[in-house]
């Protein structure tokens, strides 16, 4: 039988919006009948909060902070930690001064999670306008993977990798660990099939997709539910 692996943001939810509710009484179906496991660079908190908390618990495992915390239900299996620098503050710092996007939400720029380091330009608090429009804004000048490009020939040699993450975001980690870390609670004869939104090269999804046996590229949540109706 498959192991079936999801991201969250954007491929069973909106991004950082809540399932929708025809889809989440097919997906707890799906989940009753089939091994789920859940890879998102969110915390705990935000994932129940989007999936909610009767898909959480129908998951066999759910790996929050693109694997960086990891939790059975409500049992803690394991976390790791990453430090901020204060050469890679200095960094973030100067892209955001830079940027020319100027309808910006007031702090919650950088947010430390397990294992992880969120980059926003637009801010965390940011009203639902501000986020398109700063996905207006990422679309025409592709400013997060620039950011992340630059980061990575500047930090990779310090063990250190960024990656493109939702609608808004960065992701900073540690390298080898971003999703494709979950690779080793797997063996080798599990069939691995995995859905995520962000599988371009500089996606926190692409490294999974490379290591899995499976792999489907959605755009938003209507493809995911489409693609598994059909399989």
């Amino acid at each position: 039988m498959p192991k079936y692996i999801f991201d969250v943001d954007g491929t069973l939810t909106p991004s950082r919006g809540k399932i929708n509710v025809d889809f989440s009484l097919w997906f707890a179906n799906f989940c009753d009948k089939n091994e789920v496991y859940l890879v998102t660079g969110s915390d705990l908190t935000k994932t129940m909060e989007q999936v909610g908390t009767y898909i959480y618990s129908l998951c066999k495992r759910v790996y929050q902070c693109s694997g960086n915390d990891v939790w059975e239900g409500d049992k803690h299996i394991r976390s790791n930690t990453v430090e901020l620098t204060e050469e890679m503050q200095e960094f973030l710092q100067y892209h955001f001064d830079n940027s020319t996007f100027i309808d910006v939400a007031e702090g919650g720029q950088i947010e430390v999670r397990p294992g992880l380091i969120n980059f926003a330009i637009v801010g965390r608090p940011c009203l639902q306008e501000q986020r398109m429009e700063y996905v207006l804004h990422d679309q025409a000048t592709g400013e997060r993977a620039m950011i992340a490009k630059e980061f990575n020939e500047k930090f990779n040699r310090k063990g250190f990798e960024a990656t493109v993450a939702g609608q808004t975001g960065i992701d900073i980690t540690r390298m080898g660990n971003g999703k494709e870390q979950i690779i080793q609670d797997f063996i080798a004869k599990d069939h691995l099939i995995f859905f995520g939104d962000k599988m371009e090269p500089d996606g926190n999804d692409y490294t999974l997709s490379q290591v899995v046996h499976e792999s489907y590229h959605v755009k938003d949540w209507r493809e995911t539910w489409q693609i598994l109706a059909k399989l």
